[in-house]
């Protein structure tokens, strides 16, 4: 019985092995060549010599896309293809549907939000888990009907900016001298698209900030807005208040500070590399259990379409409800 033991508990703890190995290896597959995110996350994930490598995933297949009227997306997809096929060895494929059947997960990667739903969809169709990366979509129906979408499928999913993770915005949260959080004032860039609503396009990153330290629960918002800044006001539930500058004029980098009712502590992005996106995307491929909940994903956009609108609206508040249909029968 013994003798028969000793292999069994070997087959076992190949098995385990193997499948551990396997869990550490996932295919990625990156959709819309067309920002600098594919080659820095390429990089990460496929060079091992790397400084600042992140383990357990590679990107093995590509899907070019590209939007030609989008500047950036035109101007730049060319010479980020070039490099992944040349340098990295990636497959460079036709379809996204012939990514999907290449790969365990995939990056959505285009720098234009207004496609992220219909690439997403043959994604879904093949059940793989999906990062979507910022700006989840160009409007807050998009968004929603992503979510559904997934839902339905059963698919999760994952969108974020990197500044969410960055050790700076979290290290001011849980700073001890900081007490109950009960506002914060955040700046960052916010150049504009014509095709996306404004904050979709780069503010994206400052809001990301704002509630990576005030998290869910916002009812409205107030936006003041010139050609060089804007000023959003939004209320919180409690009466928190969270600001976000966004800047188009003059020195525009990052930073805030988060008000507590026992001190007031500086938010410093310290800004560098994607590795903290990545391993949290790497352990979102693996686990299916995204770091940020898709509702609050869901508010982010809420929040920022609402911001649309109060700036149509000459700076008036605007309740999250009325675009999110909360509360309607």
């Amino acid at each position: 019985m013994r003798v028969l033991l000793l292999p069994l508990a070997m087959a076992a703890l190949f098995l385990q092995t193997f499948s551990a190995g396997a869990q550490e290896n996932l295919r990625v597959g990156i959709i819309g060549l067309d920002t600098s995110h594919v080659t820095a996350f390429t990089r990460l994930l496929n060079d091992p010599s790397g400084p600042d490598h992140v383990p357990g995933a590679r990107v093995v297949a590509a899907f070019k896309g590209g939007s030609p009227d989008v500047e950036s997306s035109a101007n730049r997809i060319e010479g980020f293809t070039a490099e992944l096929r040349d340098k990295w060895k990636i497959e460079i494929v036709p379809t996204i549907a012939q990514l999907a059947a290449k790969v365990d997960a995939v990056l959505i990667e285009s720098v234009d939000g207004r496609v992220h739903l219909e690439q997403v969809k043959p994604v879904l169709e093949a059940r793989k888990r999906v990062f979507i990366d910022k700006p989840l979509a160009a409007s807050y129906e998009d968004a929603r009907e992503i979510a559904r979408l997934a839902s339905a499928k059963g698919v999760a999913w994952f969108s974020s900016s990197s500044l969410r993770f960055y050790p700076g915005v979290a290290a001011s949260k849980r700073d001890p001298k900081l007490g109950e959080l009960i506002g914060a004032t955040v700046h960052g860039p916010s150049p504009t698209e014509p095709h996306h609503p404004d904050l979709f396009w780069y503010g994206i990153h400052g809001v990301e900030m704002l509630y990576a330290l005030m998290g869910q629960g916002c009812e409205s918002v107030t936006r003041v807005n010139t050609a060089g800044t804007d000023v959003v006001v939004g209320r919180w539930s409690g009466g928190r208040l969270g600001v976000l500058r966004g800047i188009r004029d003059g020195k525009a980098d990052y930073g805030g500070f988060a008000y507590g009712r026992s001190g007031i502590i500086p938010v410093d992005p310290a800004r560098g590399s994607y590795r903290p996106l990545l391993e949290e995307i790497v352990k979102f491929f693996k686990t299916g259990v995204s770091p940020v909940p898709p509702s609050e994903t869901l508010e982010i956009m809420a929040f920022m379409q609402a911001a649309e609108l109060s700036k149509k609206r000459s700076g008036q508040a605007v309740q999250l409800s009325e675009i999110t249909g909360a509360g309607k029968q």
